[in-house]
This record gives structure tokens, sequence and C-alpha cells, in this order.
């Protein structure tokens, strides 16, 4: 007689201590994950101080801390974007500071100014750092020996596993377990012959996946400690016209990491050829940027000029370095003369946009070569207030109704006297200090600010000189430069850590074992089973995949004459057919059948 079927025993079969202990299933099931287990003596001794410090490191390398580290390490890294830093902007800090005197001490005593460099937050980079370490290095070790070792033996009951099949046939059992043996390698299972059985492991990625990204968690922290210790950026406003050489005194500003010395600036300089903007005429998008690209020539540590083109999200890649596009205003062409028709200073003055059709403000300031009528030394300031197109005088307000340079006007209000340079206190370029100046009285007496169209002058009262918007209006363009050292490993970190977390989730590990021995009527009995680290419905269907291969090599023996049945044995006419392709997969009941159990074991015997 034949039987062919295939189970799924219950998930509290499997797992159960005492059933493990009495069918071998804690062999066959072990070292299928290499996660730490946790051991715990109940009632036993005292810890002592070793026992203790085992017990803390085993916390700290557990995944479980490792997890709260990171989500704690993420919550930590919310105030750097919500308060004002000091690595980044000293002015907000201050700023922030004397707007909020009752929380700014308060914050300064949390480090909430310094957040990426405070002791809470490096306490817990530390501490992840750690965990993470600790809790790779030994399940590193233990994968590597799983991938030296081979898969356990076949347990006692394999009708206990989540996935079962059986049946009979005549060929020998030494050929049915070469036959299993080649069945299972064909499939790339590791595989080798144990006893009466025929042992099979795949799906070993899972772990390895699993370790690369924790693997990579580390490398992405090992870029951002990088990054943050050795990164430097700076900007830099450069008129048509003007270069810029990466020194530090080039930049009007810059901040770096604390291990980032001037020496480690990329050897390379470049100048503004031209800037190029151009914007939408009509329609809802009206003043909208098409073309914003600034064209430049570079040069590398000395080598020849070569051109290029920078645009937004396409950064200047030279010497280690990034250089991005990131704002645009325009310069007027000013020439201020004293009361004797001298120049005194000539050329592009930039101004700041304050609108997206960049209306401008700025200040022109002469601090030195000019002087009044008496020829007595004097400064000269000018806030200037410029609009690309101008609606109109009697047009409303002067603001600029479209960002390009179709009808360009300068409005100028003149003060004379102390401009505070030379008080030793900074002082923003753009600014006018108008403490110790006095204001130019404009025709008319108004006290209004002159408006002038390019190539018109203003004339200063009693002699003082004059002021000319030159037809000449050049473009400047902001870049910030860059160089940050971890970006490449923190982009190498993140692709192993995607490519591992994908091998650790689709990938199941798994053990298929193979028993076939000669029944007490001399015909073969051939079992197989599967064991999974976790449920899976595709365990029972690659098994059965399995068996009907197999079957090709040991098909099913025929059923014997009814009057060929051994003495005392019970045929059961529902299982005498043959064996088809397709295994008969069910749900295993919490109890085996009696005369199920016996023929088990019968089986096995």
């Amino acid at each position: 007689m034949s039987k062919t079927d295939m189970t799924k025993a219950d998930a509290a079969d499997v797992t159960d201590t005492a059933q493990q202990s009495e069918t071998g299933l804690d062999e066959a099931g072990a070292q299928l994950s290499t996660a730490p287990r946790e051991e715990t003596a109940v009632g036993g001794p005292a810890l002592g101080v070793i026992g203790w410090i085992r017990w803390f490191w085993r916390q700290l390398t557990s995944m479980r801390v490792a997890l709260i580290l990171l989500f704690l390490l993420s919550l930590g890294a919310v105030p750097g974007s919500l308060i004002p830093q000091t690595s980044a902007n000293e002015m907000k800090v201050q700023a922030f500071k004397d707007a909020h005197t009752t929380l700014a001490p308060l914050y300064e005593k949390l480090q909430l100014f310094d957040v990426y460099s405070s002791v809470w937050f490096s306490a817990i980079y530390i501490l992840l750092f750690v965990s993470l370490i600790g809790c790779i290095v030994p399940r590193t070790w233990q994968f590597t020996g799983q991938l030296r070792g081979r898969p356990p033996g076949a347990p006692k009951r394999l009708t206990r596993l989540p996935a079962y099949a059986t049946w009979r046939t005549e060929a020998d059992p030494e050929d049915v377990r070469e036959a299993a043996l080649g069945v299972l390698k064909g499939r790339r299972f590791r595989a080798h012959t144990a006893g009466d059985a025929v042992a099979a492991e795949k799906g070993y990625l899972r772990e390895a996946g699993n370790l690369l990204f924790h693997v990579a968690l580390i490398v992405i922290l090992v870029a951002f400690a990088v990054g943050v210790l050795f990164k430097s950026e700076g900007g830099k406003l450069i008129v048509e016209g003007d270069g810029f050489s990466n020194t530090l005194t080039q930049y009007d500003d810059f901040k770096s990491g604390s291990q980032f010395s001037a020496e480690e600036l990329a050897p390379f300089s470049f100048k503004l050829d031209s800037f190029t903007g151009t914007y939408e005429k009509g329609g809802p998008q009206r003043g909208t940027a098409r073309t914003f690209e600034a064209a430049v020539s570079y040069s590398e540590n000395g080598g020849p000029d070569k051109k290029a083109v920078i645009r937004v999200n396409e950064p200047l890649k030279v010497a280690g370095s990034k250089v991005y596009l990131i704002a645009h205003g325009y310069a007027p062409v000013v020439t201020v003369r004293d009361g004797r028709g001298k120049v005194v200073t000539s050329g592009p003055v930039p101004l700041l946009p304050i609108d997206n059709n960049v209306t401008s403000t700025g200040a022109i300031k002469v601090m030195d070569g000019y002087r009044d009528k008496n020829g007595k030394k004097e400064q000269l300031g000018f806030q200037a207030f410029f609009v690309p197109t101008f609606a109109g005088a009697g047009k409303g307000t002067m603001l600029s109704q479209f960002p390009a340079l179709d009808y360009p006007v300068m409005a100028l209000t003149g003060y004379h006297g102390d401009l505070r340079v030379d008080s030793g206190l900074p002082q923003n370029v753009y600014q006018l200090d108008t403490s110790k100046m006095k204001q130019f009285a404009v025709a008319g007496g108004t006290g209004k600010a002159n408006r002038l169209l390019p190539g018109e002058t203003m004339t200063l009262p009693d002699g003082a000189g004059s002021i000319t918007f030159e037809k000449e209006i050049k473009e400047w363009a902001s870049f910030q430069i860059s160089q940050q050292p971890g970006n490449g490993l923190a982009l190498l970190g993140s692709v192993a850590a995607i490519a591992g977390l994908a091998g650790s989730l689709f990938i199941q590990r798994r053990r298929v074992w193979v028993r076939a021995v000669r029944g007490e009527d001399g015909v073969t009995v051939v079992e197989m089973a599967g064991l999974g680290r976790s449920e899976s419905a595709k365990l029972p269907e690659e098994l059965a995949e399995l068996a009907a291969a197999l079957h090709d090599a040991a098909p099913t023996a025929p059923e014997p004459e009814p009057d060929a049945v051994p003495e005392g044995s019970d045929p059961d006419p529902e299982s005498e057919s043959e064996f088809e392709s397709e295994v008969e997969v069910a749900e295993a009941s919490a109890e085996e059948p009696a005369e199920e159990a016996e023929e088990s074991e019968g089986a096995e015997k």
C-alpha cells in the first residue's frame, strides 16, 4: 500500500520545548538565525559585579536598545532643525536670544544652540555606535561558522515539522537518497547525507542581508561624523566679470567642522563670465524663471582654463568640491564724482532682491577719496532702491512688475558724514549706518529720493558732486562652495542598507530533510519535511515541488494485492491511489490521530 500526504503542524507543536526535546527539533531548528537569545535564570543566585556588567552589555548590544537609540537620535535632531544653530548662523542665534530673553538661558543650558556637538547628542550617538558594533561582531562570527558548517541531521519525528510528505517506493533507500541529493543541489540547496537522511539548507542570504543592513548603519554613522567634523561650506557673491579663488579670505561667509583646516581647501578658481536668466512672459506662471544659468571659466590647481555652465541643482564639480548656483540679482554700474568733477569711484554695486520680481535694495558707500567743496575729507553714502521693470510714475508703489530688465529705474537717497566703517564694529555692506550722517536735500526740498533712469545723473546740492546711474547694468550670481568628504560614504551606506533590508525581508531561510528507509515489508518509505525560520505558505509549496521532482526518480510502489497484505496490517482503502504531481496540503490538528501516529512510528522503524 502507498500513502501520500503533506501536513502543516500547528505552531504550538513546533515551538513547544518539551516536544522539541522529544523529537529532536531543537537541533534541527538551531542556528536558523544569529539573533542573540536572552537567557534568564529564574530563582538563580544573585548577580555579582561581573554578572551585572554582562547583563548591561547584553542589553546595550540588543537590537531592541539599538532601535531605541536610533529613535532618540532622530528625536534629538529635531531641535537642531527648529532652533538656530551657532555653527550655521551666529547672527540668527543672537537675534533669537534678543527676541526670547526667557527661553534663551534655558536653551543655552540644554545646549540647544549647539545640538550636534552637545554632550547628550554625542552620548546617544556613541552608544548607538557601540550597540551596533557589539551586536554585529558576534553575529557575524556565528554566521561565518554556520557557512563553514553543514545543515543538522534530520529530527526523529519528521511528522512534527510544519511541512511534511511521505510515500512508498520500490527504489533502494541508497538510490532515493542519492536522487534527493541531486534534486536539492540542483535547486541550490546546501545538502549532504547524514545517516539515513539527506539534510539540506537554503536562504543564507537572509542573514547576510540582515548583517549587511546593520553594517550599513555603522557606515552611515561614520559618514555623518566625517561630514560634521571635516566639512567646509561658504558663500560668495560674484558680479559678471569678477572671479573667485578658493581661499579663506575670498569668502563672504564661511563655516566648517571642528577638525577642518584652511589648508584643506581645494586649490581652484573660477570667473563668472555671464549670467543668463529668462522668464515666462504671460499666463499664470508669469515671471517664473525658465533659464537660470551661470557661464564660468575655471581652473584647477593652476591648470588651463576650462568652460562650464552652472545651473540650479547642477553644480560645478572641481577638485573634490561642489559649486552651487543659489541666487541671482542686479548690480547697477554707478559713478560718483566730487565737486571738482573728479571720479571718486565707479563700478557695479550689487543690490539684494526682496521679492520674486527682483525688487532690490542696497547701499553705495564712498569711504575714501572724496572731499567736499572746501577740500575737507568726508564720506558719502547712498541708499539705493532698484526695480528692473518699473510700472511708471503715478502707477502705485515703486515695486518691480517683472524680473527682467524691461524698464529699470533706481531711486537714490544721499547722505554725507561718517559711515562708521572705522569704528571697529562689523557692518552689513548692504545697509547704511546713518547715525553720524546727514541727508542731502533733493531738488524742491521734498526730502524724497531721486529716481534715475540709466544714463541719468543726480547732482548733489551745494557743489558736493554728483552720482550717475550708468547705462550698463550687470548681473551677479551667488554661489555656495561646499566640501563634504562624507557624502560618498553616506551614499554607499544607504545603498547597502537598502540592499541588505531587501534581502532580509524577501529571502526565507529554510531546511529540508529527506529520509529513506526500508520498511518491514521490504518496500522503501520516503519521508520529506521542511522547517523555516518563520511560517510561510511558500514552504509547503516548495516542499511539494521537491517531492514531485524526487517522485520522478523514486515513483510510488504499486499497491499490493489484497491477499498479499501482511498479517496484522490495517489497509486504508481511501489511501490506495497513485502519487500525483500536486501533493495535498492540509493544516495539521493539535492532536494527531492515533492510527496515523502508529503508522508514522512504524515507518521510522
